[in-house]
């Protein structure tokens, strides 16, 4: 019963990983666009805008006033981190 427990708490683990790292990549994103939006820097900003520990694991993409955002998550469960990366845009309307 015991590795089943085990094995359950790491799931549960992960997935709260990814659910964190889908929040912040939104945030991020949202970031960026509040940049466009202001004359600053998206990527900069979209980056400043997320922890220390995510810094090798993002990839920012500015594309005219969208910005998009993947984040791969901690890996809790070896492996699986990859197949769950969190990838938000966040667009800063149009120009005016």
């Amino acid at each position: 019963m015991l590795p089943q427990a085990v094995l359950v708490a790491l799931v549960v683990g992960q997935l709260l990983a990814a659910g964190a790292a889908r929040e912040l990549a939104g945030n991020a994103a949202e970031a960026g666009a509040a940049a466009i939006l202001q004359g600053t820097d998206p990527r900069a900003a979209a980056r400043d805008a997320l922890p220390g520990w995510s810094n090798d694991r993002v990839a920012i993409r500015v594309t005219g006033r969208v910005v998009r955002v993947r984040l791969r998550p901690v890996a809790v469960i070896p492996g699986v981190a990859d197949r769950l990366v969190a990838t938000v845009e966040a667009d800063a309307g149009p120009e005016r």
